[in-house]
């Protein structure tokens, strides 16, 4: 169980966050630890709504037990969107990364190198989406534990032994890249939608406040780690995956590059698998599997298309943090908890602290995705 939650969170943030770090300067580490507190608060307030209510088995389920349909709807577009966008970083990420690799390849036509290597990606997912059995792919993505502790290593391993070091100093503290610091930092803690899940299948669920605590730890510490790791040796240049800023020639740079390029393939299919069921429990009802293939592959090629019209990798993730992560792992926790257990009504401790969360939620909410909706216009039309 603790292998199955720190999964969960060990994701594609952690090549971000040397790059969160360099947006809001050293200071801003202050704020990782901080959010990773406050979401550790909300995942136990999402236990104690189901412990309120017995037959809560989703997240969805704890979104309508507090507010009707609306709330279950509301639950399931975010749930759902935020999969589609981080599904559609995958695309980004491998196609940033193969580029990396092989930097001399070109493209067809209009098509250049990148966008070519984003395409290549598409085709090899699109089988993997199809497959109605995904059991296969999940024991490959379950590595992602292994694959960040793989990917702390070989960068620490480039920096020591083969001469890049850690010469830069960074930045004490960026105020304008603050609320892109802070969405990157929210990114890293968006595993709560499943938490509901887990829980349900624990066999001795008086555990799970201390297992979800371990998973917080070493998770927290990877993040840190990184982070620093890549400031260091990069400083304000580290880009936003820490991979491309590797020398391609190295073979711990390799290791790592191949690393990242390995676990998203897997998690793709499993990303989009609970779209593509909402999907056709809405509209294929009584129709044959070839509605289902088409289904499939128009959803495939739409992550395509997103990746090829904004392949911004960094900022997209800035915004899912922003706005979605936010909402599913700080917001809609503590607004469900205050409907489901009645504390609203009373004037006390818990509900003042509830209350200021939410309200600084909403304040991150707001100012981090205008920034990052400000920074992906600006760089796809330069004013």
């Amino acid at each position: 169980m603790n292998f199955d939650l720190t999964y969960n969170f060990s994701g594609v943030g952690i090549l971000s966050v040397p790059y969160a770090l360099s947006s809001g300067g050293w200071l801003s580490l202050i704020l990782l630890f901080l959010i990773a507190g406050c979401t550790y608060y909300t995942s136990l307030l999402i236990k104690r709504c189901m412990d309120l209510d017995t037959n809560i088995r989703s997240y969805p389920d704890i979104g309508e037990r507090a507010f009707g349909s609306i709330g279950r709807m509301f639950v399931a577009v975010t749930m759902n969107v935020e999969l589609y966008l981080v599904a559609t970083g995958f695309v980004i990420l491998e196609g940033d990364n193969l580029q990396n690799l092989f930097p001399t390849a070109g493209g067809v036509c209009f098509i250049t190198g990148k966008q070519a290597f984003v395409l290549i990606v598409g085709l090899i997912v699109l089988p993997t989406v199809l497959l109605d059995n995904m059991a296969i792919l999940s024991y490959i993505s379950a590595t992602g534990v292994v694959a960040s502790f793989l990917l702390i290593a070989s960068v620490l391993w480039s920096a020591v032994f083969y001469g890049i070091g850690f010469q830069e100093q960074g930045t004490l503290f960026q105020s304008r890249g603050i609320p892109t610091a802070i969405s990157l930092y929210v990114f890293c803690y968006c595993a709560h939608p499943v938490f509901p899940t887990l829980y349900t299948s624990m066999r001795n669920q008086k555990q799970f406040s201390k297992v979800l605590l371990i998973c917080f730890l070493v998770c927290t510490m990877s993040y840190a780690s990184m982070a620093v790791l890549g400031y260091l040796m990069f400083g304000s240049e580290v880009q936003s995956q820490v991979t491309l800023n590797l020398p391609t020639n190295l073979v711990s740079s390799k290791v790592a590059i191949y690393t990242t390029l390995v676990n998203p393939l897997a998690k793709y299919a499993l990303m989009v698998c609970p779209i593509v069921k909402t999907l056709e429990r809405r509209f294929l009802v009584g129709r044959s599997r070839h509605w289902s293939i088409l289904i499939r592959t128009a959803l495939v090629a739409s992550t395509i298309f997103v990746a090829l019209v904004v392949p911004l990798f960094g900022y997209l993730m800035s915004l899912v943090g922003a706005f979605l992560s936010v909402t599913a792992s700080i917001i809609m926790p503590c607004l469900c908890y205050m409907k489901i257990s009645g504390i609203y009504v009373r004037i006390g401790s818990e509900l003042i602290v509830l209350c200021g969360i939410i309200v600084i939620g909403v304040i991150v909410l707001l100012v981090g995705t205008y920034t990052a909706l400000l920074e992906i216009l600006s760089h796809l039309i330069p004013f």
